[in-house]
């Protein structure tokens, strides 16, 4: 028995074209997802794309009222962002990230206050590269001053490290 893999057409990252193969498909670390390889049939560049299950959207209500769709990929962003130059893999903010989408999707509830987002994020940061969670505070907490970085580093210093490969910061 034959099962066809390909149930939807992807784009060449490379040159933009449609038709590719699969070469190799397995589930991804986080057990979530399937993870698979292509090749463009134009171009032979290998490219990686992820097949997730797709969840019921929720929204986000923003400080001021303002409703919008959960975005992952916003969210993604963002801590790419933080941990830009920094020894973290993108395979660790997609499982930091995969596990907030989860966690809030888990609250059954169909609006999620965008005050909820932030420090789930944060507590993902933390424990993943300690200079990208500051950096993420201090977009998130809206840092004025040198000083409240410094007040937010000595509270960092103050808790346990739950990486024993993390630098300390001062």
């Amino acid at each position: 028995m034959s099962v066809s893999l390909r149930n939807t057409l992807m784009r060449c990252s490379k040159c933009g074209n449609i038709e590719d193969k699969v070469v190799d498909s397995r589930a991804a670390k986080d057990g979530s997802s399937i993870r698979r390889r292509r090749e463009c049939l134009a171009c032979a560049h290998r490219f990686t794309t992820y097949e997730v299950i797709e969840r019921i959207d929720f929204q986000v209500v923003k400080d001021n009222g303002a409703r919008e769709t959960f975005d992952r990929e916003k969210l993604m962003r963002g801590m790419i962002k933080a941990c830009e130059k920094r020894p973290v893999s993108v395979e660790t903010l997609e499982k930091a990230a995969e596990e907030v989408a989860v966690e809030l999707q888990n609250q059954n509830l169909r609006e999620i206050p965008a005050k909820l987002i932030g420090p789930l994020v944060m507590r993902k940061l933390e424990k993943i590269d300690r200079i990208a969670y500051v950096r993420y505070a201090s977009v998130y907490r809206n840092f004025h001053d040198v000083g409240e970085f410094i007040d937010e580093i000595n509270s960092l210093e103050k808790r346990p490290t739950t990486d024993n490969h993390q630098q300390k910061l001062f």
